[in-house]
């Protein structure tokens, strides 16, 4: 190899003793089955040693295929997404395709912004975790035939795959875990209309508990869970349980409770939603429904992968929720009803 030039895919190859074709392979994830495992472990030492790095852009143009996947993001500083980044990362590396990460902070124009970048970037498909109950560039993405799935959140266009958590069933877990604990005057902070989460888990509300409280929360944020709390203390000054549109929601509403002067859950309980990394460090430890956004993430990248090997898929995967009860809830005190 020549002093100064970066080492090349001939260079592995000789190095190894072996064919390009075959060190090509071996040192792509998508086919290193293809070869055998002594091969392909020769073939990554060298090129270890060698400090080769594959020239994937190279290999895009020659396949017409990147390995490259769009993951749109409404928001990284909600403790919810990582858990699922993660999963879709660690399927995909599994399947040799890189996971290229965007941030929209739940802006449009930036969201579409980014999409099209993304497109420029000629990735294979997209991951959104941002979608909308009704969303332009989805419908878009659709009549254009780009390869997408929801996760999280799903759309009510017609035919999109998505993965997501049995929302219906963990609210109807919250609401029965608190008549449980003999509480008939509990409401709902419910998250955004315009998303599924925030429709779904809201209806699922309405009808497991008919007549009680319910008030939207303008974002899935802790200072919109605080504004929502105390409008719904105003209104409903002897309201004995809350449960919350996510954990972001419900720590808003602690902090609403510890303002009134009053405790939770001695004169309060509040329930959350999403069981987010640190709920257990919650003062007290939130009481939430759990849903398994690791697995999400997998299962959203993997029906990606389906897609873009066979025809597009058109079914959701639904992932159980569950209950964790810890610190935020306890029965009522006898009191006013």
């Amino acid at each position: 190899m020549t002093s100064g030039r970066p080492p090349t895919l001939d260079d592995v190859a000789r190095a190894a003793g072996v064919h390009k074709a075959t060190a090509s392979r071996a040192l792509n994830p998508a086919t290193r089955h293809q070869v055998s495992a002594r091969t392909a472990c020769r073939v990554s030492l060298e090129a270890t040693r060698l400090g080769y790095v594959p020239n994937t852009l190279a290999r895009g143009l020659r396949t017409s295929r990147t390995a490259a996947v769009g993951v749109l993001i409404p928001d990284l500083t909600n403790p919810l997404f990582p858990p699922i980044v993660r999963g879709i990362q660690d399927r995909l590396e599994q399947h040799g395709y890189t996971a290229l990460l965007v941030n929209t902070d739940g802006d449009e124009a930036r969201e579409r912004a980014e999409f099209n970048a993304l497109r420029s970037r000629r990735v294979e498909g997209f991951i959104v975790a941002t979608a909308r109950r009704h969303h332009p560039l989805l419908e878009l993405a659709v009549r254009e035939r780009i390869p997408f799935v929801t996760v999280n959140r799903s759309t009510e266009l017609p035919t999109v795959p998505a993965v997501l958590g049995d929302d219906a069933d963990g609210v109807a877990q919250a609401v029965a875990h608190l008549r449980a604990l003999d509480h008939t005057r509990f409401a709902h902070l419910a998250g955004p209309q315009t998303l599924s989460t925030g429709y779904v888990r809201m209806r699922a509300f309405r009808a497991a508990a008919p007549g009680a409280a319910v008030v939207e929360c303008a974002s899935y944020t802790e200072a919109a869970g605080y504004d929502a709390a105390r409008l719904l203390f105003e209104r409903h000054p002897h309201t004995t349980a809350v449960l919350a549109g996510n954990d972001l929601i419900a720590l808003g509403t602690l902090r609403a409770i510890e303002d009134r002067g009053r405790c939770c859950p001695a004169d309060v309980s509040v329930v959350g939603f999403n069981d987010m990394p640190f709920a257990d460090r919650f003062r007290p430890p939130l009481t939430t429904v759990h849903v398994p956004h690791h697995l999400m993430g997998v299962q959203a990248a993997q029906l990606l992968l389906d897609h873009l090997r066979a025809a597009a898929p058109s079914w959701s995967i639904l992932l159980p929720a569950r209950l964790v009860v810890r610190g935020s809830t306890a029965r009522r005190r006898p009191g006013p009803t």
